[in-house]
């Protein structure tokens, strides 16, 4: 059976370097890739490629004006054909620049085949730039799609945290506050290291280097994918958050308590805290709206926050059987005695992290002990701040 890699990430020398080595570590394997640049014209460039060269080419039409469309009604009539030659042992589907890796991931294994690696090329020295960057993908040439209003920042962000491995480009601008940044960003990652290039001798001319199926990228590429559980340490409700760290530079803040926000001084103050660190995102809970879970999401100067469903804590004991296991364990972990999991847990990650001052201008946006003590319907009476972000 064929095994299908997933490789992706903005960082297009990181990307092309991973997908070489690994044409050039696992024998009988290939490379799709849908090249979304010619959307414009109306078609959408799909090449299929070995260590030696281009195999095939076509085009495929857009589908609703929708690149990301075309490529997966495309992709999948193409991994099949190649799964049914059986000649092969891997294909590694190369994603463009601002295709999200979860999509793919799960329109492949939803159609049977066998997903057995979602990677992440990153160059370590452009990750502040990128997680920096609120342009829109339109401004930049990166939409997949008219109706696209995904920034660099937020699609970058999206792809970093996705994938379990991330192979991280070997990048001589790369110093040690870039490298602990990535770190910090995906501590439960597994990073594998490739070059750009294989080396060369004093006369510029190439030294082969002995590849092996064994190797890190290679076994990554290999290990096995969850489709379920890659979608579940995403969702915010248990997501994979990280961890308490300071080093090089770089500091993570994990902010966690059990008293709600006050609705307009969280709302008045949401452009200091997003603005503090290069990247935050986790759950938090709004006292005029104890019941709903608020997903928040921040890169690159820009917030989105939407709901995320119901806390658990509000619904009544026989909806329980109808939530997903990994949600109730999460649930359980950090299950409070009055408010369940009820909760805010943020965390901010960034270069220059000013803790203390984040820390106080957060807990300033809590309730006072006066408010707290007046009850969720008092609570619920507070201006509806949100209304308009959540397009209530």
């Amino acid at each position: 059976m064929l095994s299908v890699v997933i490789v992706g990430g903005l960082h297009a020398d990181a990307r092309k370097a991973a997908v070489g080595q690994l044409l050039a570590d696992v024998p009988g394997s290939v490379v799709l890739h849908h090249d979304l640049a010619t959307a414009a014209a109306g078609t959408v460039v799909r090449t299929v490629r070995d260590a030696s060269g281009v195999l095939s080419a076509g085009e495929a039409p857009l589908v609703n004006d929708c690149a990301c469309c075309a490529l997966r009604e495309d992709l999948v009539p193409e991994l099949r054909r190649l799964d049914a030659a059986g000649t092969l042992r891997l294909a590694v589907v190369e994603l463009w620049d601002s295709v999200e890796p979860k999509a793919m991931a799960e329109v492949v294994t939803a159609a049977g085949l066998t997903v057995t690696g979602v990677i992440t090329a990153v160059d370590p020295a452009l990750v502040l730039p990128y997680l920096g960057n609120g342009d829109d993908l339109a401004e930049r040439g990166l939409a997949a799609a008219a109706t696209d209003q995904r920034t660099v920042a937020d699609t970058f962000a999206r792809q970093l945290e996705y994938a379990p491995v991330l192979a991280v480009l070997d990048s001589p601008e790369a110093d040690e506050e870039d490298r602990e940044l990535l770190a910090q960003l995906h501590p439960t990652a597994r990073r594998v290291p490739v070059r750009d290039a294989e080396p060369v001798d004093e006369a510029g001319t190439r030294i082969p280097v002995r590849r092996s199926a064994h190797s890190p990228l290679a076994r990554a590429a290999l290990a096995g994918f969850d489709v379920e559980s890659a979608a579940a340490a995403q969702h915010p409700a248990c997501a994979l958050l990280p961890a308490e760290a300071d080093a090089h530079g770089v500091a993570t803040l994990v902010w966690h308590r059990r008293r709600p926000f006050h609705p307009e001084r969280l709302y008045e103050a949401l452009e200091d805290i997003t603005c503090a660190a290069a990247r935050s995102r986790g759950r938090f809970w709004l006292a005029d709206k104890p019941d709903v879970l608020l997903h928040w999401d921040a890169a690159g100067g820009a917030l989105c926050v939407e709901s995320a469903g119901p806390w658990l804590a509000s619904l009544p004991d026989a909806a329980w059987d109808l939530v997903p296991p990994v949600r109730r364990a999460a649930a359980a972990t950090d299950w409070h005695p009055e408010h369940g999991d009820c909760c805010q847990h943020l965390v901010f990650t960034s270069p220059g992290l000013d803790r203390d001052g984040l820390e106080r201008l957060l807990e300033s946006c809590l309730l006072t002990d006066a408010e707290y003590a007046a009850g969720r319907a008092a609570w619920k009476r507070l201006p509806p701040a949100f209304d308009t972000l959540l397009e209530v």
